[in-house]
């Protein structure tokens, strides 16, 4: 193959709202480049109409994602460029692009991304809910088999979790989180960099509360804050409240630990000594 009819595929992150904040780069690439895969062509053809651009489009979404990236790969060792977008955002991030990503790595094919607004990112900032460790859950699952997965991960997550939610199945989701996360502080997004952009914070309940008396709007981005150390200390102390000493010994054992440091964290749990869990191992294998 002959590296230099080999074209370069752009990954173009798009405004989430203001039009004002795609960035010179994106705007120069789109320029250039040959075709523009785009999520929505309709959505596409405004931006491109704002900034005066005429550049051929395809439409590349979640239903044809996995047959078009053949065709884009096709034109990409032709010499093509191209410029993948989504409706608005980073494209890869619950927005078609992964796979491509992943096709141009297996075939060692030339692509980068131009960063640019998240709403993702933007939401957890604005959320006042910790940023230094967190985790995108994106949208939870329809299929309830994976939902049922993805809520009893959240539900021993310490790190700030970040989900996308459309308005119409906000109040499900929020009674959803209520039930698994309990009443945890969140921060609901909407709107974000628009004119009439929303941060509502509080706890799962009164957001329920505030959106079951006002119609939902917009897409949402919800923050959720993690379970905290104490709270998680607190539900491992309930769980081997309920074990015999055995039991607990048996329990981090299976995690790994020989028995000699198992012992160690059993006492520490319980707020005994090491010879005093030892002394009770004893006593009870001679019964």
């Amino acid at each position: 193959m002959n590296e230099e009819k080999i074209g370069t595929m752009y990954f173009c992150s798009t405004p989430i709202g203001n039009l004002e904040d795609i960035t010179l780069r994106v705007l120069n690439t789109l320029k250039k480049v040959d075709l523009i895969a785009a999520e929505d062509t309709r959505h596409t053809v405004k931006l491109l109409n704002h900034f005066e651009l005429r550049v051929p489009l395809t439409s590349y979404h979640q239903h044809n994602e996995k047959s078009k990236a053949d065709e884009l790969i096709d034109l990409l060792k032709q010499g093509k460029n191209i410029a993948v977008v989504s409706d608005a955002g980073m494209p890869g991030i619950s927005d078609p692009g992964e796979e491509l990503v992943q096709r141009c790595i297996e075939e060692d094919l030339p692509f980068t991304l131009l960063p640019g607004a998240n709403a993702a990112l933007t939401a957890l900032v604005l959320s006042g809910l910790p940023t230094r460790y967190f985790v995108f859950e994106g949208f939870l699952s329809r299929d309830k088999n994976e939902r049922s997965i993805q809520l009893e991960r959240a539900e021993k997550e310490t790190r700030t979790m970040i989900f996308y939610e459309s308005p119409h199945r906000i109040l499900n989701t929020l009674k959803i989180l209520r039930e698994h996360l309990g009443n945890r502080s969140i921060a609901l997004g909407r709107e974000l960099t628009k004119q009439y952009e929303e941060i509502w914070r509080g706890p799962i309940e009164e957001a329920l509360e505030e959106f079951q008396t006002r119609k939902p709007r917009g897409e949402f981005v919800l923050v959720v804050k993690g379970l905290s150390q104490e709270a998680l200390e607190e539900e491992k102390r309930e769980q081997w409240e309920k074990w015999s000493i055995v039991e607990h010994l048996e329990y981090y054992m299976e995690q790994g630990n020989n028995k000699k440091d198992a012992m160690k964290i059993v006492a520490k749990d319980r707020g005994l000594s090491k010879r005093e869990i030892y002394q009770y191992t004893i006593e009870n294998k001679e019964k």
